[in-house]
């Protein structure tokens, strides 16, 4: 069986899922089963995942009070730092940042990549409404990149009420939307552009951006938006950065993937333990499986690509390089 490195795998102690989820209305509609530390690793197991690079979810730490938010990203650093400490063959960890409280967030990056020495941060769509490639964040970009940092981005909650109704949960359609409206805000402000040496990875194949690429071309044609002589096109900044599979491991998707950003840019990620335990297991035994890859892209995906992202890991396992 294939090396496989999870890019996109949630870890939700207690303390983090009741001090931001209603247990009745939960982030994103889909409520998953409660998380322990035994249960995840029998997931690995089962999965046949070697390495799982942990993450909070949504909605991040920031619920509308700097301090309680600072206090929670420590508190979530903290214990990934700790899984990585009580598990170092099976665990990297993504800090997460008490965004959009930048001074806060700034000291939370120095400790968790520094002190916790976690393997990079995960950043939200939009925090509170805050979008990625908003002036606002640019000292959180311009800090990422001196460090030359691995970003995961995931979705949040759109802050427009209109696109939430009581019928869809938000993650089938909100949350791959704001995905593709924090990619495009990043690339139409020259946040990618001023981040050469920022390591992206977008959640769930980027949500709609292969499909929409060719909008984005057309974009780029007429010239819609100014800056481009710094930016570039998008067609090139999508293969520059990369897209994990998390709930988007199908052949078509793949195709597309493919055809857009390179499958050497595409990683694996199980959105565990949001999706279904069997739906997970099965997502990673999908890959191993399809046709559409070759062996040695099969081999990229579930892992090469990951190692080369983050050297720590990478170190640990040479062979698999």
């Amino acid at each position: 069986m294939t090396f496989t490195v999870d890019l996109h795998h949630h870890v939700l102690p207690d303390f983090f899922w009741q001090a931001t989820n209603e247990g009745e209305h939960p982030v994103g509609g889909i409520a998953p089963p409660v998380w322990t530390r035994e249960g995840a690793l029998s997931f690995l197991d089962d999965a046949g995942i070697d390495i799982a690079v942990t993450s909070i979810s949504t909605p991040g730490v920031h619920l509308g009070d700097d301090a309680a938010a600072r206090g929670l990203a420590r508190r979530c650093n903290e214990f990934a730092a700790g899984l990585i400490r009580d598990h170092p063959d099976r665990y990297a960890g993504f800090a997460c940042l008490p965004l959009p409280d930048v001074e806060g967030a700034l000291a939370e990056l120095s400790y968790a990549l520094d002190v916790l020495e976690l393997d990079g941060v995960i950043l939200f769509s939009n925090s509170r409404g805050i979008y990625l490639g908003d002036p606002l964040c640019t000292p959180i970009f311009e800090e990422l990149q001196r460090r030359r940092a691995v970003v995961f981005v995931h979705p949040n909650p759109s802050p427009d009420s209109s696109g939430h109704t009581s019928i869809l949960p938000d993650s089938l359609i909100d949350f791959p939307v704001d995905t593709t409206r924090a990619v495009a805000r990043l690339h139409y402000s020259n946040t990618f552009a001023r981040t050469p040496d920022v390591k992206f990875i977008f959640s769930h194949a980027g949500g709609a951006v292969p499909f929409l690429a060719g909008r984005f071309a057309i974009v780029d044609a007429m010239n819609v938006v100014a800056g481009a002589e710094e930016r570039g096109s998008a067609a090139d900044t999508f293969r520059r950065v990369y897209w994990d599979t998390a709930l988007s491991w199908g052949d078509p998707v793949l195709r597309m993937l493919r055809e857009v950003v390179g499958i050497d840019h595409v990683v694996f990620g199980s959105d565990y333990p949001y999706l279904r335990r069997d739906l997970a297991v099965q997502c990673r035994q999908a890959l191993e499986s399809t046709s559409e890859l070759t062996a040695a892209e099969r081999s990229s995906v579930l892992s090469g690509t990951a190692l080369e992202l983050l050297p720590r890991l990478a170190k640990l396992h040479p062979a698999q390089r």
